[in-house]
C-alpha cells in the first residue's frame, strides 16, 4: 500500500459513523430549541459555539486552499507597452480586519488605503470577499455597501507604490481597469492626484456608468508636471449616488506606459 502523504488525515468507518451520530444529535437540538428550556438552551449554545469555531477554522482554511485564484496571485493581462503593472494588496491577499461597518468618515481599509467620506451617518460597511467565478483573475474583491446617505462624496483613496513614480515623467499614461459590479446603476469618478513638494496636481477621469469593466486613462501631459520629483502618488475612486447601493470592485489593476511620440 502507498504511504499517505504526511498530515493526511482518511476518516475511517468509526470515524464516519460517529459523525453521523453528531450530525444528528445537532440536528435533533435544533429541532428541540424551540420548546427547550432556557437552561438547557444557554448550555446547548455554548457547545454549539466551540464546535462552530473549530468547524469555521477547517472551512476558512480549505476555502482559501481550494477556491481560485490563489491567494497572491497577481496575474494580469498587460496592456500594450506597458512598463509596469500592480494590483494593490487588498485584492490579492487576506487584510484584517475583513469587514467594517459603521465606517467613519476616514476609516483605514490597510496601509495605504482609506474609505472617506462627510456623511454624518454611519450606515457604511466595507469588506473583503473571496473571488471564485469562472475568469476572475484576483484571488479577493472589495466590497462597499451603503444604506442611507447625505453625504456629498464617498470615495476610496489608494496609494500608488514607489515603482509607480520611478521613472514617471510627463511622457507616461497611467491606466486604471476595474472590474465593478454595482445593485444599482452608478457612475466613478477616478481622480489622480500628484504631489511634487508643496505643489500638488490632480487629472480628473469620469465613467457615467460603472459596469462590469470600468477603464479610466490619465495622460500626464496635461497633469502640469515640474522639473521637480514626484514625492507622491495616489488615486480617488469616487462613487456617485452610492445611497441604497452595493458596489463591488471584483478586481483594480494599474499600469502605465509611455506615450507614442509623434
Amino acid at each position: 500500500m502507498a504511504d499517505r502523504p504526511e498530515g493526511t488525515i482518511q476518516p475511517s468507518l468509526l470515524d464516519r459513523l460517529a459523525e453521523a451520530r453528531v450530525l444528528r444529535h445537532w440536528r435533533r437540538a435544533g429541532a428541540a430549541a424551540p420548546a427547550a428550556d432556557l437552561g438547557t438552551l444557554r448550555a446547548q449554545r455554548g457547545r454549539a459555539r466551540r464546535l462552530r469555531r473549530e468547524l469555521d477554522r477547517v472551512i476558512d482554511v480549505a476555502e482559501g486552499r481550494l477556491a481560485l485564484p490563489a491567494v497572491g496571485s497577481n496575474a494580469m493581462s498587460r496592456p500594450p507597452g506597458a512598463d509596469w503593472l500592480w494590483r494593490p494588496d487588498p485584492w490579492r491577499f487576506p487584510i484584517a480586519p475583513r469587514g467594517q461597518a459603521g465606517a467613519g468618515m476616514r476609516t483605514p481599509v490597510c496601509p495605504g488605503m482609506s474609505l472617506f467620506h462627510d456623511c454624518p451617518m454611519a450606515e457604511i460597511t466595507v469588506r473583503q470577499d473571496r473571488n471564485a467565478r469562472p475568469g476572475d483573475l484576483a484571488p479577493f474583491g472589495l466590497a462597499i455597501e451603503t444604506f442611507g446617505f447625505a453625504g456629498r462624496f464617498l470615495s476610496l483613496a489608494i496609494d500608488l507604490p514607489e515603482d509607480a513614480i520611478r521613472g514617471l515623467s510627463a511622457r507616461h499614461v497611467i491606466r486604471v481597469e476595474a472590474e465593478v459590479e454595482c445593485e444599482r446603476p452608478t457612475g466613478l469618478l477616478f481622480r489622480l492626484n500628484l504631489r511634487q513638494g508643496p505643489n500638488a496636481e490632480q487629472i480628473l477621469a469620469h465613467v457615467a456608468e460603472a459596469g462590469r469593466n470600468a477603464v479610466a486613462e490619465f495622460d500626464l501631459a496635461y497633469g502640469n508636471l515640474r522639473a521637480a520629483p514626484i514625492d507622491k502618488l495616489w488615486l480617488d475612486l469616487m462613487i456617485d449616488r452610492p445611497a441604497m447601493n452595493a458596489v463591488r470592485l471584483r478586481d483594480l489593476r494599474f499600469s502605465r506606459r509611455p506615450r507614442a511620440e509623434l
